[in-house]
């Protein structure tokens, strides 16, 4: 259940317990106050001073408090009043005892109760003051009635053990109800940040199952005209979306009018004009009496208004009518409350699809690369071939032996092009790490290659898919460029993961290449590989030199504490020619 759902009453009910610190102990109170004042009564009515006038008048007001009392408990907080109303309880039983005989009283078994509420409410400390206080207040003035002083002070000290004994009784509960009370106070906060750790989580989970959808533009605009047609009678709606190339506004959406695919800055309707310059909302009662009216030429009333995100408009909303005065006073709040949340979730969907546009740019250059060097130039002098053997054939010369061998180029072709394809589709996955890839792909690029590739890859351990992807195509296209570029025979792969670093090392001992160019953006990839490093917080390393081999190291490392150790422990497995690296 949602807690910010459960009833009023109750939430306040909570409020009143926290706020009074001896609800706790009501019941104690409640039953120590009636037994009291039975016993009282009972003295009352058997002392020798029952028909005295002063003893009746306070018995039947302590009586009354009693039994008020009973049925409205005392309650306690940190306050003045709330102390006020203890030390006026306190101060009347002490006059009442005072007034009735002092240490003698029939009525001084209720100045127990009294003294025992007041260290139930603030502790040992205060129930001692007051209980000395107490003790003081009855014996003064007794000894001043009194012939024989011994006697009182016999008296206050028997009855005055009983008050402090009760006071610090009462005291003492207080302290062990206050560690209850804190006790109890962390295991709620405990529960508490559980509770909202819990509505966390499941609002995450939530937006992770709507968060695909909701990114889609298309599905954002075909939403956003739904749910504004569910909230405001209308004709017809229209979206703009603000193009910042030339000015100009795309229209996204549009129902109940016809409108041209793009309207320039002087083709907007007075009312989105006005809504431009107010950045927020406009309306119109009575589209006819302006010169331009209003997006539909049918239109007779309209609310108009701004699609802001970033600080910036991106985009207008118009809903008309074709009534004039249709739209009423809660129909604008309601389109200026729904601007705000739609113009965030067509925002979203505009730079997701950039981005997304990005990486498919990205992999589309990519692919295309790899097309180019490993297939193009075999289509390339196919054709070249192709042409030979024909004015060959022209000129009456034999050409079975030519038709032969290109047959093998062409299934030497199909094989590119099935092992590019392959490539291209070979990726990390719930199912298959980072080491399988890479023994997979190994494996291909040494039987295609003649390369002798050893892989050495740790398999504890996994990274987030993400991370691991990209790892993956860094090795990738380091890989592939020894396969293309390095006139290598022998290359190691290293792959180490704990769970949290990683580090991915292709060493080979190539021909290599000036360390200059490792920098230039069109340098074997390169860039490609910096850039996916980079989008996970990985570092690159490139070391080469002229005949002395390539290395490329991507390390992983959050915390950065242990990479350069790393660099200094990895070695070329047995069998593997050992790579002179330039530094």
């Amino acid at each position: 259940m949602d807690p910010s759902a459960r009833p009023t009453g109750d939430f306040e009910l909570d409020e009143v317990v926290a706020r009074d610190r001896i609800a706790a102990f009501t019941p104690l109170i409640t039953a120590a106050r009636l037994a009291t004042t039975i016993i009282s009564v009972l003295l009352v009515s058997t002392s020798t001073d029952a028909e005295t006038r002063t003893l009746q008048l306070w018995t039947a007001v302590l009586v009354a408090n009693a039994v008020f009392r009973s049925f409205r408990p005392l309650r306690y907080a940190d306050g003045i009043r709330s102390l006020a109303v203890v030390l006026a309880e306190v101060a009347v039983t002490i006059v009442a005892v005072v007034a009735t005989g002092g240490w003698r009283s029939p009525l001084i078994l209720m100045l127990l109760t009294a003294v025992m509420i007041a260290g139930l409410a603030r502790g040992f400390g205060f129930s001692i003051r007051v209980a000395v206080a107490t003790i003081v207040a009855v014996t003064v003035p007794s000894m001043a009635r009194s012939a024989d002083p011994r006697d009182v002070i016999l008296e206050a000290l028997s009855w005055g053990a009983i008050v402090v004994l009760v006071a610090i009784t009462a005291g003492y509960a207080r302290r062990i109800s206050g560690e209850a009370d804190r006790d109890r106070e962390l295991a709620l906060g405990r529960l508490h940040r559980l509770s909202d750790a819990n509505d966390l989580l499941y609002s995450l989970h939530q937006v992770t199952q709507t968060l695909p959808a909701s990114l889609d533009l298309g599905e954002v605009l075909d939403s956003t005209m739904a749910r504004m047609k569910s909230l405001v009678a209308c004709d017809s709606i229209a979206v703009l979306l603000f193009d910042d190339t030339d000015a100009h506004w795309d229209v996204a959406r549009h129902h109940g009018l016809h409108l041209p695919s793009r309207l320039g800055p002087t083709e907007l309707p007075d009312g989105l004009r006005r809504a431009i310059a107010a950045n927020g909302t406009s309306s119109s009662e009575d589209l006819s009496r302006e010169p331009g009216g209003g997006l539909s030429g049918r239109a007779g009333s309209g609310v108009y208004a701004v699609l802001s995100a970033r600080g910036s408009i991106i985009g207008l909303l118009a809903v008309e009518h074709s009534a004039p005065g249709q739209f009423t006073e809660r129909d604008i709040e309601v389109v200026s409350g729904f601007v705000e949340p739609a113009a965030l979730a067509i925002d979203n969907a505009r730079w997701f699809t950039r981005l997304r546009t990005v990486g498919a740019d990205e992999e589309r250059t990519r692919i295309a690369r790899d097309l180019h060097d490993r297939i193009g130039q075999s289509i390339a002098y196919l054709a070249f071939e192709l042409d030979r053997l024909v004015e060959r054939d022209e000129s009456g010369e034999s050409i079975s032996r030519e038709l032969g061998q290109l047959r093998e180029d062409v299934r030497g072709v199909i094989r590119e092009v099935r092992d590019t394809l392959y490539d291209l589709r070979t990726d990390v996955s719930d199912v298959s790490g980072v080491a399988d890839v890479l023994e997979e792909y190994a494996a291909r690029v040494g039987e295609r290659s003649g390369i002798q590739v050893h892989v050495d890859a740790d398999r504890s351990h996994r990274l987030p898919i993400l991370q691991e992807r990209e790892l993956w195509r860094v090795a990738q296209e380091a890989l592939a460029n020894v396969e293309r570029h390095a006139h290598a025979t022998a290359v190691r792969i290293l792959w180490r993961c704990d769970g949290e670093r990683a580090v991915i090392d292709v060493t080979d001992n190539g021909i290599g290449f000036a360390q200059d160019r490792a920098g230039r953006l069109d340098s074997y990839g390169v860039l490609g590989m910096r850039e996916r490093a980079a989008s996970i917080g990985a570092s690159l390393e490139i070391h080469s030199a002229p005949g002395r081999g390539t290395r490329v190291r991507c390390i992983l490392d959050p915390t950065s504490a242990e990479s350069s150790a790393d660099a200094r422990t990895t070695r070329p497995p047995a069998g593997i020619p050992q790579v002179a690296t330039h530094h």
